[in-house]
């Protein structure tokens, strides 16, 4: 690859005007206390070459960036019918949105909205047996980090404040998209994103995404060639919700943002990244994450377009 170690030090140089640019996610009473200044990023190479800066080693709250690993287990285990479930198409609003969902009767625009996943994390419960264990195993598989879990602090301090995301779910099962218990899918919601992994967690776990050439199985979980690269261009289309646009013009990599300050993204055939910094913009991604990628795809001059 490139020269990754010192392209990454100049990119640290040239967001530090962003630094206190955007605030952590208000909502949820948890992130309000991480140190909002906090930046890492983890580059990973296909070879397994690793290049970092910054606090990469710090785990943190995936938040939305699970959706990947919960639609990529889904998908494990319906195939194609997922889809019948839940839909593929962008949605071109906010990741908690609730309009959306009522005008088109229930069905979520994409597994990676808030809807989406609730409706994802429905299909796990009923498809699969003790789906808590089995979906940490899966995510510590991906990762290669057995020590990665949910922390149910965080947990319980979403759930607390989560009556969007409580009424999404009662919205849901009024038009029976979802099928279980409205509390119970959403406690594994909840849990799925208080999932905690640090940028060289994310990059590996992402790792295998981008190398769509071939099939994987992990976890119990196996996604064919074809699988893989569908959920790459869910990503590219879906994976910043109203920002979306704005990211494929600036960054180029199908990824996946959360409103812990996290993104992952994946160079097909070439890398994984993954980059951290808790300080939000008003669709609810990272400020420095995403001017990071931006760079780090201007500089290297390699994005998929």
């Amino acid at each position: 690859m490139t020269d990754i170690t010192a392209i990454l030090q100049e990119i640290v140089t040239e967001i530090e005007p962003l630094r206190s640019v955007g605030a952590t996610a208000s909502y949820i009473p948890f992130l309000q206390r991480v140190d909002p200044n906090k930046f890492g990023m983890c580059v990973r190479s296909l070879e397994g070459e690793e290049f970092t800066v910054g606090d990469c080693d710090e785990p943190f709250s995936i938040q939305s960036i699970v959706k990947v690993l919960s639609v990529a287990m889904a998908r494990g285990v319906m195939g194609e019918e997922l889809w019948q479930r839940v839909g593929i198409e962008p949605s071109g609003n906010a990741f908690n949105s609730i309009i959306q969902l009522e005008i088109e009767k229930g069905v979520p625009r994409n597994p990676l909205i808030n809807a989406g996943a609730i409706v994802v994390c429905d299909v796990l419960l009923e498809k699969v047996s003790d789906v808590e264990k089995r979906f940490i195993e899966f995510v510590r598989a991906l990762a290669g980090n057995p020590n990665i879990d949910y922390n149910l602090e965080i947990a319980e301090s979403e759930a607390s404040v989560g009556y969007l995301n409580k009424a999404i779910g009662n919205m849901l099962k009024y038009y029976g998209t979802l099928k279980g218990d409205v509390d119970r899918v959403l406690d594994f919601y909840f849990k799925q994103c208080s999932i905690c992994m640090n940028c060289r967690d994310l990059a590996q776990a992402f790792s295998h995404f981008a190398n769509h050439n071939e099939a994987f199985s992990f976890g119990g979980v196996e996604l064919t060639r074809s699988g893989v690269k569908r959920l790459n261009a869910i990503m590219q289309t879906c994976g910043f919700y109203n920002g979306a646009g704005e990211y494929s013009y600036r960054v180029g990599l199908p990824g996946k943002s959360g409103v812990g300050g996290g993104i992952a993204a994946i160079c097909p055939n070439r890398y994984s990244v993954a980059v951290w910094s808790p300080r939000l913009d008003s669709k609810g991604n990272s400020v420095m994450g995403l001017k990071a990628l931006e760079l780090l795809t201007t500089k290297t001059s390699v994005s998929i377009f």
